[in-house]
């Protein structure tokens, strides 16, 4: 199996298992009540709305951490990948980019009705976009990266969540900060999200050498 079609096959693994559609169902739910739990006062939603959209993402990015490398280690695609030359940190490089291939425009066309919901106006939900479209790379690294520290653990669901939130901090900040309207927030974040893109396939790649030794 190439890399593309690795790239391919799990696109289409997250659209048919339903990978893709959940964190886009919570992050939507989590749009949905967040009016109920603070009332219906529409410049408090405005204010805050931003930054609600900002840790649903992040917790969105939580969802699908279990399927990103797990089921390929077991069922040995992986070490036939390795059989056939391949460096564990380019595989992981190929799962990253089909990880945000199918996690971040789902979220980025979600971000629309859910401003709608929060009342935000639409310079603050270009903000919102802007910081999305930089920052979901780094939520899919840091995903990939546990996924792939946790591959062979049962029921990792919230020890992935006790992994990826601490470390998932300075994007929710630098995220939430971009939308002043300053440039700084989205220059910082977008230095995290890269760093975070450039270190988690050698991250994962050796994690997953680990779990073949």
């Amino acid at each position: 199996m190439s890399l593309t079609a690795l790239i391919l096959r799990d696109i289409r693994r997250a659209w048919i298992g339903g990978g893709a559609l959940l964190p886009v169902a919570f992050f939507l739910l989590v749009a949905i009540l967040f009016p109920f739990a603070v009332g219906p006062d529409a410049a408090l939603l405005a204010r805050v709305g931003g930054g609600v959209l900002w840790a649903a993402a992040l917790l969105a990015a939580l969802i699908p951490v279990e399927r990103l490398v797990a089921p390929d280690l077991s069922s040995g695609v992986i070490d036939q990948l390795l059989v056939r030359g391949q460096s564990a940190a380019v595989i992981a490089l190929a799962k990253l980019t089909a990880h945000w291939l199918s996690f971040a425009p789902p979220i980025l066309l979600a971000a629309l009705p859910a401003a709608a919901l929060l009342d935000l106006p639409t310079d603050t939900l270009i903000r919102v976009e802007i910081g999305l479209l930089i920052g979901t790379p780094g939520l899919a690294a840091l995903a990939l990266a546990v996924g792939a520290l946790t591959a062979t653990l049962r029921g990792v669901g919230a020890l992935a969540g006790l992994l990826i939130l601490p470390l998932a901090i300075p994007l929710l900040i630098f995220g939430a900060g971009s939308l002043d309207g300053g440039s700084g927030g989205l220059k910082l974040l977008g230095a995290v999200s890269l760093l975070l893109v450039a270190g988690a396939p050698f991250v994962a790649g050796a994690a997953i050498r680990a779990s073949l030794d």
